[in-house]
């Protein structure tokens, strides 16, 4: 039984695979944001054609990757709506967290993920010990909230420049 780590990065692609023997090989390539599968792909293929491991043979893959970190921090992802709980619309934006800068008044926060205009109000409410007191509309979420979601994106996207 051999075993596979694979990383795919922002920039490249990194394989270790051990085999039963304990003898490694170490593969590295680009990755492809536009399909990840194939930079792993170009990097376990060598060891498969050299004879490394037997392809027929179990073994165990670990993936990671750091693809969905650099699209966050970059903003890079597709757009987003966010749905809250009523009165909660605002929470990403006003943080409550540890601010280590208090007394700047010039302090630049980030800006959210998601913008105020794709965040939504849901009716429905969950206590602090997780029991229901208000039942997710799902034909809010399903309807309105669906129409809003198209409203506002054909809104916000009309005084872009091109």
């Amino acid at each position: 039984m051999y075993r596979v780590g694979i990383d795919i990065g922002g920039t490249f692609t990194d394989m270790l695979l051990v085999g039963e023997d304990g003898a490694a090989v170490i593969g590295k390539t680009l990755t492809t944001p536009a399909d990840p599968s194939l930079a792993v792909e170009n990097a376990l293929k060598p060891a498969l054609q050299n004879g490394s491991v037997n392809p027929q043979q179990r073994g165990t893959l670990i993936h990671g990757t750091t693809l969905v970190t650099n699209a966050l921090i970059e903003r890079k992802g597709a757009p987003t709506a966010l749905l809250t709980t009523s009165g909660f619309r605002d929470a990403v934006e006003i943080g409550r967290e540890h601010r280590y800068e208090l007394y700047d008044l010039n302090l630049e926060l980030p800006k959210p993920l998601v913008p105020r205009h794709l965040r939504f109000d849901v009716p429905e409410r969950i206590a602090a010990d997780g029991s229901v007191l208000q039942p997710l509309d799902e034909d809010f979420v399903r309807a309105p909230a669906g129409r809003r979601v198209a409203r506002q994106r054909s809104q916000s996207h009309r005084y872009q420049l091109s």
